[in-house]
């Protein structure tokens, strides 16, 4: 569990300190804050489970931070440390959502006590964290934003999950032109400029919606998006999309860099795009090296071939040459994806029984849970349902 100390008492901080080591699980101290007012208030580079709250003092000046420290971190427990409980305070408290007050001076035995209280409630009220799935291309035009676009829109379509795409590719990211015409009313990097308001509401605020369950957060459209866009404003986005969407997919484009890295490690599964020649082959060997160096296993990792035809090199030959399985196959039918990436419409939507349509819709089945229909195909089952999109 990680957590923040909000105090101005260098005595109390110290205290705090030593029973989070002692607990068991170990309670991380993330960040340290002298109050949520303050300039040094800003929102922790690790989003927290738990927040220590001083209580001591004005009363005006709790209740202030008190509000703020809800604001900023609506996902975390507060647990409130008080010498004094007014009736005022206690029922500020309870609008905020805090889950523990403890009276000062401090007890280690009721501190302990406490802690466990909200970690037993967390273990019963918690939801199974979203699962984070990331695309990235071997070479430029593999088609990596037509496959995460398109499998995003299945996986909330056909299986009805609650979806997130991520566009990080941060200087020629288009993914929301794949399927949607609507003019983003914020960017990446417009939700990174007001880190400190995150929250679920910002954060679907922020999205174009393609479907209600399926949003995409659109790539920044400045020259120069990496002096607004830092590494722990991406863990902060996807710590809280975990929390709300089943899935969150991410587009990396190509370029690796600090802020890609932090988005990889984050991720349940890479899937790498490629396609059946050499210099795919070459550079594909070349993320398998990157990966290794970064510590990733190799079961953390699943190739789809794009644009598959059997006339060319084998997929057992590029499975020789990656010393790794391609986990699925996307069929060539250059026709209609290109019809489908011009009209900014779903192949799903455009081409009912396409090749690549089936083949999307097979690999949702692997993430859904969905099972595979007795008589009728499931492309099928969701355009009846679907009929009037």
């Amino acid at each position: 569990m990680n957590a923040i100390i909000v105090t101005k008492d260098a005595d109390l901080r110290k205290i705090i300190a030593q029973c989070c080591a002692s607990h068991h699980p170990t309670i991380h101290i993330v960040s340290e804050f002298p109050g949520m007012n303050s300039k040094l208030g800003a929102i922790a580079t690790v989003y927290p489970s738990l927040v220590f709250l001083d209580a001591q003092g004005d009363e005006k000046d709790v209740l202030s931070s008190l509000e703020t420290t809800a604001a900023k971190y609506p996902q975390a427990d507060i647990m409130l440390l008080a010498p004094m409980q007014s009736a005022t305070l206690l029922m500020t408290a309870m609008r905020a959502g805090v889950r523990e007050v403890i009276d000062l001076p401090l007890s280690v035995k009721s501190f302990h006590e406490a802690v466990d209280r909200i970690l037993s409630q967390q273990r019963e009220s918690s939801r199974e964290d979203g699962k984070i799935l990331s695309f990235i291309s071997c070479k430029g035009g593999s088609g990596t934003t037509f496959i995460a676009d398109n499998l995003a829109y299945a996986l909330s379509s056909v299986s009805n999950k609650k979806v997130l795409l991520f566009d990080l590719n941060l200087q020629f990211g288009d993914a929301a032109l794949f399927l949607s015409d609507v003019q983003p009313s914020m960017t990446l990097a417009d939700l990174c400029r007001q880190i400190h308001r995150l929250d679920a509401t910002l954060l679907d605020s922020s999205l174009i919606h393609v479907t209600p369950s399926f949003g995409i957060l659109p790539a920044s459209n400045e020259p120069d998006p990496y002096d607004t866009i830092r590494p722990e404003q991406i863990d902060a986005i996807l710590h809280l999309a975990r929390q709300e969407y089943d899935f969150i997919f991410i587009d990396l484009g190509r370029q690796i860099n600090g802020i890609l890295i932090r988005a990889l490690d984050q991720s349940d599964h890479i899937f790498p795009i490629i396609q059946q020649s050499l210099p795919y082959l070459r550079n594909g060997l070349r993320l398998l090296g990157l990966f290794d160096m970064l510590g990733y296993q190799k079961e953390k990792i699943r190739f789809i071939v794009n644009r598959h035809e059997a006339n060319t090199i084998g997929v057992e030959a590029v499975e020789r040459s990656l010393g790794q399985p391609i986990a699925y196959l996307v069929p060539n039918n250059f026709d209609v994806v290109n019809e489908s990436i011009n009209q900014g419409v779903s192949v799903l939507k455009l081409a009912r029984s396409c090749n690549v349509t089936k083949a999307l819709v097979e690999i949702t089945h692997a993430y859904s849970g969905a099972r595979e229909p007795d008589n009728d195909s499931i492309i099928r089952r969701f355009f009846v349902r679907n009929k009037s999109i």
